[in-house]
């Protein structure tokens, strides 16, 4: 099965999203930041390649915070939500369009890819976000 990992990024009881560029089926869609595991590539490998490819930034990975799974184009994948702590360096844009933090309450609201919105529910009961 194909695995897809995102990154949980928690400040002041909000989580950090970005806005995808435009083009694609989920273009513009905010989401977690993450992606694709690559052949023979750990979740903590994928994340960490992700945020530099992403952002210019190298992380560090926490817990296992939940997963779940969706179909995209005929392949079930597998998301995994990882706690993800960022350095104290600005975040350059290089696959978004906008980052920032947003309550979960809020990101129900946005126009979300609809695979990271199956993370909510693992997020509320971990607590991850106080104000719900």
């Amino acid at each position: 099965m194909a695995v897809s990992v995102a990154g949980i990024i928690v400040d002041d009881d909000k989580i950090l999203i970005a806005r995808r560029l435009p083009g694609g089926d989920l273009g513009g869609k905010w989401e977690f930041p993450g992606g694709k595991a690559e052949e023979g590539e750990t979740d903590t490998q994928t994340l960490i390649r992700e945020f530099y490819e992403e952002f210019s930034v190298t992380v560090k990975i926490g817990p296992l915070l939940g997963e779940s799974s969706f179909e995209h184009h005929g392949i079930t994948r597998t998301l995994r939500a990882y706690r993800v702590y960022l350095p104290p360096e600005p975040l350059k844009l290089n696959e978004h369009s906008e980052w920032r933090f947003a309550a979960l309450a809020e990101i129900e609201t946005l126009d979300f890819a609809p695979s990271d919105l199956k993370l909510l529910p693992f997020l509320k009961k971990q607590g991850i976000v106080l104000s719900l």
